[in-house]
């Protein structure tokens, strides 16, 4: 073993180690990598850990061995973001409650972790972006909303056919974005039933990728029924305030969220970096180090 793989291992260890005591209630381990089964065996952190990982069939294996386990992007995003990312994902499907301590532990894509962060739920994971932000409200599927920011990060990274694009979702308060927009194009979902749109479906998913080159918006009721594509969003206040270097499709999520009850995620064409509005303010930012050519 060399030298740096005995580095990795202790370190691996001391987290563990760490992890295992009384006011740590979760281990969020992002990597695709398992921890070796002689270095849980008997340690208190293993009923504590949460494997992030970005394989589904990884993520199976792991919830078959009666092992927690989530599934995020493998983009190459920075460890903080990878860390926002799956923190995410955990909190919308209920891993954590607020007041939890998590010790995360990261790495770049493919290597070792060497990175250990711990997170209080409902603190603030840098001075920019406050994870209670995601907390959005009983009226939001938390699955929804979960699928749409993986999908939004997807369209940051990937564009359509090697070229950036961005685009706008909105989500619940259907009937009120409705009222305060037009439609700007023929709406590609009209006439579908809604079984046969909803946004947990893998396949409507990679529809709403493929008509994010439209101008507009989507509208997408709180259950994942996708409404609308091809959106203009009239609503707006000219009291709002967005930080410099934000464009039109930003402003008009802020407008919107600020006078309806949706929340909206935005996706930049300049840097594929996603944004989460609620009330007319950025609650989370997820900026990636490098799209996808």
């Amino acid at each position: 073993m060399s030298e740096s793989s005995k580095f990795d291992r202790e370190f691996l260890r001391s987290a563990l180690s760490l992890a295992a005591r009384n006011d740590v209630d979760h281990f969020l381990y992002i990597c695709d990598v398992p921890i070796a089964p002689e270095d849980l065996r008997g340690r208190p952190a293993r009923k504590k850990l949460i494997y992030a990982v970005t394989l589904d069939k990884l993520a199976q294996e792991f919830m078959a061995r009666k092992m927690r386990a989530l599934v995020i992007p493998a983009y190459d995003y920075s460890r903080t973001e990878r860390v926002k990312v799956a923190l995410v994902s955990a909190l919308s499907q209920g891993a954590f409650k607020e007041g939890d301590l998590v010790l995360c532990m990261t790495g770049k894509v493919g290597r070792a972790p060497d990175t250990l962060m711990q997170m209080r739920i409902g603190g603030s994971l840098d001075d920019r972006v406050a994870i209670e932000g995601v907390k959005l409200g009983e009226e939001f599927n938390s699955q929804v909303v979960d699928a749409l920011i993986q999908l939004a990060l997807q369209i940051g990274q990937e564009g359509f056919e090697g070229h950036p694009i961005g685009t706008i979702i909105t989500i619940g308060d259907h009937t009120s974005v409705l009222e305060k927009s037009r439609q700007l194009t023929i709406n590609p979902f009209q006439g579908l039933s809604e079984a046969e749109r909803n946004v947990l479906d893998p396949k409507i998913r990679e529809a709403i990728k493929n008509f994010s080159v439209l101008d507009g918006a989507f509208v997408i009721r709180e259950d994942g029924v996708v409404l609308a594509a091809g959106r203009y969003l009239s609503a707006g206040d000219e009291n709002l305030k967005i930080p410099l270097g934000l464009g039109a499709r930003h402003a008009a999520a802020a407008g919107i969220t600020s006078t309806t009850h949706c929340i909206s995620l935005v996706v930049s064409q300049t840097s594929g970096a996603v944004r989460l509005f609620k009330g007319g303010n950025i609650v989370l930012e997820l900026h990636q180090t490098a799209r996808r050519t």
